[in-house]
């Protein structure tokens, strides 16, 4: 049975992250891929690199998808927030 270069614990791993801000880990020796960019400074076994993928990504929603939900609050502030103004001006 073949292991994947992923399942070794005595591999050595770089932390990659998109533009949607999600993490990932990658074999070192390996070509990043398309759309990911390796976080600078960030090497070494796989725990090393998935403790810093669980400090790092504490926010598992998409950025845009995070843009999008508060751009969606502030539009339902709005109205209560002149609605507020309103009422103190009286």
């Amino acid at each position: 049975m073949s292991t994947s270069c992923f399942d070794r614990e005595d591999e050595t791993f770089i932390v990659l992250v998109n533009d949607e801000e999600q993490y990932s880990i990658w074999p070192h020796w390996k070509a990043v891929p398309s759309g990911w960019r390796a976080v600078d400074g960030v090497k070494g076994d796989k725990k090393t690199v998935l403790e810093y993928v669980e400090k790092a990504w504490t926010d598992m929603r998409p950025l845009t998808l995070r843009k999008w939900m508060d751009a969606q609050a502030a539009e339902a502030a709005q109205p209560l927030a002149a609605n507020h103004s309103a009422v103190a001006a009286q």
